[in-house]
């Protein structure tokens, strides 16, 4: 147990639900609420800390497996084909031109929120195959909502993405519940949570598909200055089970180094992965190039080609769209400069052969 206020004397501590128990003109003189600490002992697993068991196949190539699923949804009208991964919202990575590239292989992209209308009007009138593979970006602002609006009748789209850092805000579930009453036949993505009860309480606001990830981005610093988190793995599976039984689905928003953590995250029970660093410019063990349709500008630096990639809390980010760090936040991501290595489709290919591989090693054709 902790105290939440000791800038008193120290007379008499009760939890919260203790001192509910006493009518207020009867409570404790000098009582005060402290929240109270558990520890939770059971075993809390990442993607670095298991390895998926291989069984005995019938496969023999990795041509035998198909990757296309086809997903219904609990409030959603109809039903949605592809291959269940995701570019991120970041503007460096959920971009017009990545979108283009990945529905030439039925993957989505969530675009991030920063285009204007026009330049959203003119992209789904030359490219109307992407409208299949692609969600608009939403926060919880009335701006945010008007633009929603505009845009969802103006350029006939079909799927959203309602993504605040903190997905446990109340103002969070009200916001859902808006856009589903406005929206009753599309499809909702909404986080990020990392625990079933929150899970739960999204899909019956409105939500179909749960984001779930709270800080294990590549440029994600949240665990760090928040000391907020929650192992990816673990997290996934937990939210998966809670989503399925209410006939909801699940995003692995984050966390994934390489191919190999993709299908561990499928094998914990994810019906899409969302993926920020492989798919823009992320630096791990393996360095993953910044790629052409990542957004922003190359860099040249001693003849050698660089282009950035940083999180959407960062302070290049509020500095770049707000003007700068307000003063009650904290930059919770961070800039990085990585290597320049041409189109995105040569990465899609491999994570996708990786997927694959899983797959035979473990005997499943889908």
């Amino acid at each position: 147990m902790i105290s939440w206020n000791l800038s008193k004397p120290v007379e008499t501590f009760l939890s919260a639900e203790k001192l509910n128990l006493f009518p207020a003109a009867k409570r404790p003189k000098g009582a005060y609420i402290y929240p109270a600490m558990r520890i939770e002992s059971e075993i809390k697993l990442a993607f670095k800390d298991v390895l998926i068991r291989p069984r005995r196949s019938t496969l023999r190539s990795r041509s035998e497996v198909s990757l296309e699923c086809t997903y219904e949804f609990r409030h959603a009208e109809g039903k949605w084909k592809g291959v269940p991964v995701i570019a991120a919202n970041m503007d460096t990575t959920g971009t017009f031109e990545m979108c283009a590239e990945l529905a030439k292989h039925k993957c989505l992209t969530a675009i991030h929120k920063h285009y204007s209308i026009e330049e959203w009007k003119k992209f789904t009138k030359e490219h109307p195959e992407c409208l299949d593979y692609m969600a608009i970006s939403a926060g919880t602002s009335e701006s945010d909502f008007k633009k929603l609006v505009e845009l969802v009748e103006a350029c006939k789209l079909k799927m959203i993405c309602l993504d605040i850092a903190n997905g446990y805000s109340e103002h969070f579930a009200e916001t859902i519940r808006r856009v589903r009453k406005q929206f009753p036949k599309k499809i909702i993505m909404a986080g990020n949570v990392v625990t079933a009860d929150m899970t739960e309480e999204l899909i019956l606001a409105g939500a179909d598909i749960i984001k779930v990830g709270i800080g294990p981005g590549s440029v994600c610093t949240t665990r760090k200055k928040a000391g907020v988190g929650y192992p990816q793995l673990s997290a996934v599976v937990e939210c998966a089970d809670a989503a399925h039984a209410l006939g909801g689905k699940v995003i692995s928003d984050g966390g994934c180094t390489n191919p190999g953590d993709m299908a561990k995250a499928f094998g914990a029970g994810a019906d899409f992965v969302m993926l920020g660093g492989m798919f823009g410019n992320s630096k791990h063990k393996i360095r993953r190039p910044g790629h052409t349709e990542s957004g922003g500008q190359i860099v040249e630096i001693n003849g050698k080609k660089f282009k950035e990639f940083y999180g959407m809390s960062s302070s290049t980010a509020m500095k770049k769209y707000s003007g700068k760090v307000a003063n009650y936040r904290a930059s919770e991501g961070k800039t990085i400069r990585v290597p320049y290595k041409g189109h995105v489709t040569y990465t899609v290919l491999d994570m996708l052969g990786g997927i694959r591989s899983a797959c035979t090693y473990t005997g499943q054709t889908h």
